[in-house]
Formats: C-alpha cells, sequence, structure tokens
C-alpha cells in the first residue's frame, strides 16, 4: 500500500498530476475538491458545518482504503505550513495509513503566481472542480490566499525520507508524474 500526498498551493497542478500519476501507477486519486465539492450543495466549506463534513467523508475513505488490499491513493491538499492544524492534519493522515502498513510519499509543487492563475482557469480544473468555476471569485481567493498564507514549505520544513519537490512551471504534468514514479519507484 503507498499514500501520495500532492501538496502545493491553489492551481499549482496537484490534481492533474495526479491524474497522470494515478494513469502511470493505478493508484486511486482523490483530490481535494472531490469532497468539497460533494459537500458544497449542502453547506459552503468556509462553514464548520461543511469543514466537518468533509473531513468526515474524507477521514472514511482514508480509513477504508488504508484497510484494503488497493495499491494505494493519492490525495491532493493544500497545506498552509503556518498553521499548526494543517501540519496535524496531514501527520494524521499519514499515520492512519502508516498503521496498516503503507508507505507514504509527499511531493510538494510550487508554480509562479502567474501560472498558477493561468492554471486556474483551464478545462480540465473547470471540469472537475465546480466550485471553482466562478472564475472572479476563484482568482481573488487563490491571490488572497497567497498573501495571507505560506503556501510552500521552507527547506528541511519537511522532514521525511520519502520527499520531493517540484516546481513545475514550466513543466506539464505527464513529466512531473513521471519524475514522481520514477524517484519513489511507484
Amino acid at each position: 500500500m503507498k499514500l501520495v500526498i500532492l501538496i502545493g498551493p491553489q492551481a499549482v497542478g496537484k490534481m492533474t498530476v495526479g491524474q497522470e500519476l494515478a494513469k502511470q501507477t493505478g493508484l486511486k486519486l482523490l483530490h481535494n475538491h472531490m469532497t468539497i465539492d460533494l459537500v458544497s450543495p449542502f453547506f459552503d466549506y468556509g462553514t464548520n458545518e461543511g469543514r466537518r463534513l468533509v473531513q468526515l467523508f474524507r477521514h472514511e475513505l482514508f480509513e477504508a482504503v488504508a484497510k484494503s488490499d488497493q495499491p494505494g491513493l493519492i490525495f491532493t491538499f493544500v497545506w498552509a505550513f503556518d498553521m499548526e492544524e494543517d501540519r496535524i492534519y496531514i501527520e494524521g493522515v499519514a499515520e492512519l495509513f502508516e498503521s496498516h502498513g503503507a508507505d507514504v510519499y509527499y511531493v510538494e509543487l510550487e508554480a509562479e503566481i502567474e501560472e498558477r492563475l493561468a492554471r486556474n482557469t483551464t478545462e480540465n480544473r473547470l471540469a472537475h472542480k465546480p466550485t471553482k468555476r466562478d472564475i472572479a471569485w476563484s482568482e481573488a481567493e487563490l491571490k488572497q490566499t497567497a498573501t495571507l498564507y505560506r503556501l510552500n514549505s521552507r527547506d528541511g520544513e519537511i522532514d521525511v525520507d520519502n520527499y520531493l519537490r517540484i516546481n513545475n512551471t514550466d513543466l506539464d504534468a505527464e513529466t512531473v508524474a513521471r519524475q514522481i514514479q520514477r524517484q519513489f519507484n511507484l
């Protein structure tokens, strides 16, 4: 069992890289908006109930996959490194999988904000993330969170054996997925 945690800021390409990595490895992809967009018709993710339900669905999926005979999971997450609760959350996800014998791999993507703004409007992103289809809102949120939070780690901050950081500003998703697959022998 393998868990690949793809982290990085919004529109950096986590879902698209995850889709390519899933094709190349046979691992299943749970991109973070699959649960956010499931809950959003009922409760906004910014509300306590919205966050609770998203966390509940994710936890149940994580536990079911971790206990299964599936080869593994790819999970995408926007990690605010200046928020202790995000670190605790990711450590908890990793511990859940590790407690069932899984190997955990961390892949951090980074890209220039101009590239992220361009990726924010791609057909693939909008097809798979209904809550991002309000482009004006999504762009404003991307810019705002870039100033409010630190969405990429500092050197040495992610202190684990299986860690890879890729600046994918000028790389396509297939190339990045191949790098990940080769690095971790997935």
